[in-house]
């Protein structure tokens, strides 16, 4: 029976590099593993197949010999023979690092992944949500976060007092625990210690034997002024705690800001529309605009346009490394009275048939939009 051609069972064309034979050997590895597929022959052949194709095409030399001659140059009857050699698989370990969680062990083809050592903790996250005027300013909160802490009364062992763990019986103390299948030797978690080498014949009273128990725990977390939407704050060592002796993990706040009803932030600028009489839009004058320090004064000069932008410097949001601040930016709206008295309605259309007329009728109005005089007839009645 001829075999397939090694660029078919992997997939591949054959002007791919090295990192795309690496990488499609790699998901078919994971697809076809044994582990995954228990009694499947199958699947068994179709991972021996591929790890055969993989041994050629992962080597440059071997690689350019079957280009060149096909199998016969890499199975003994062609120049510079070396035929598939299982023991190739003690190279892989580079393919195989990291799959120990898929396949439940922590050794494949010698990439041996240490177990009941010391181990980091776990990261945690926490989401905070915080007021605008909060993130502008700055403040300290404190949140309470559940975590697994090591167990005071055994510091850790998981044995009662008096006790220590043992060396597990079935692994020797390595957690794992070997098999052959075929050419290939595999590894697994340890059932009768769980991976941990070690057994334990009385367990602590407060955690049970696990070592760790949950608790609440209480933390001051420190809000720099300027932060924003989707930030995280870094908090080293409030994590979970390790095992055996390991550190503990990190904590990340991230941080959610609530939107003010009246700034709209941008970056570190601030963005405000400030409604402005139509007196003071013709004939010019001062207003007090609302900013994060308080009140203050801007000029609007004589025939301001709606829509006109005012640029307050230094009035945004500061920065959250603490490199000064945003501005402020108020945008000029027209503010127009609900209710009218007499006198005031009166004294609006006497202003009226004093401006041009027309512009008033709409000469330069755009496209779509009624003239002036309309417009206040429509809001005025």
């Amino acid at each position: 029976m001829s075999k397939r051609d090694y660029y078919e069972i992997l997939g591949i064309d054959r002007k791919v590099s090295d990192q795309q034979v690496k990488s499609a050997y790699r998901k078919l590895a994971l697809q076809f593993h044994p582990d995954r597929n228990p009694g499947d022959v199958v699947a068994e052949e179709r991972f021996k197949e591929a790890a055969e194709a993989y041994a050629v095409l992962a080597d440059r030399e071997k690689r350019g010999l079957y280009d060149r001659f096909g199998h016969a140059g890499v199975t003994g009857s062609g120049p510079g023979a070396g035929g598939f050699d299982p023991t190739i698989f003690a190279d892989f370990s580079d393919i195989f690092a990291g799959l120990g969680d898929v396949f439940g062990f922590g050794d494949i083809f010698g990439a041996r992944r240490r177990r009941g050592g010391p181990q980091r903790g776990a990261d945690l996250r926490y989401d905070l949500e915080i007021s605008f005027e909060e993130s502008a300013a700055g403040t300290d909160t404190t949140i309470q976060i559940p975590r697994e802490e090591t167990c005071e009364t055994c510091a850790g062992s998981g044995a009662a007092a008096g006790t220590s763990a043992e060396t597990c019986s079935q692994c020797k103390g390595s957690g794992q625990l070997r098999y052959q299948q075929g050419f290939l030797t595999v590894a697994r978690p340890c059932s009768n210690c769980r991976g941990t080498g070690k057994t334990i014949a009385k367990p602590c009273l407060t955690c049970r034997g696990a070592g760790r128990i949950a608790r609440e725990r209480k933390i001051t977390v420190k809000i720099p002024a300027g932060i924003a939407t989707g930030q995280r704050l870094r908090l080293y060592g409030e994590g979970e705690h390790g095992s055996a002796g390991g550190p503990s993990g990190d904590l990340y706040v991230v941080v959610h800001v609530q939107e003010h009803s009246f700034f709209h932030r941008e970056e570190d600028d601030l963005y405000c529309e400030m409604p402005i009489s139509f007196p003071t839009l013709a004939l010019g004058g001062r207003v007090k605009v609302p900013t994060l320090d308080g009140r203050e004064d801007v000029h609007i000069p004589a025939g301001t346009p709606a829509g006109t932008r005012f640029k307050v410097r230094g009035k945004g949001m500061p920065n959250v490394s603490g490199r000064g601040r945003g501005d402020l930016h108020v945008i000029a709206r027209v503010a127009v009275p609900k209710k009218l008295t007499r006198e005031q309605k009166h004294l609006l259309e006497e202003l009226a048939k004093t401006l041009p007329q027309e512009k008033l009728d709409g000469e330069d109005a755009t496209e779509g939009e009624k003239p002036f005089f309309e417009r206040v007839k429509d809001i005025f009645g």
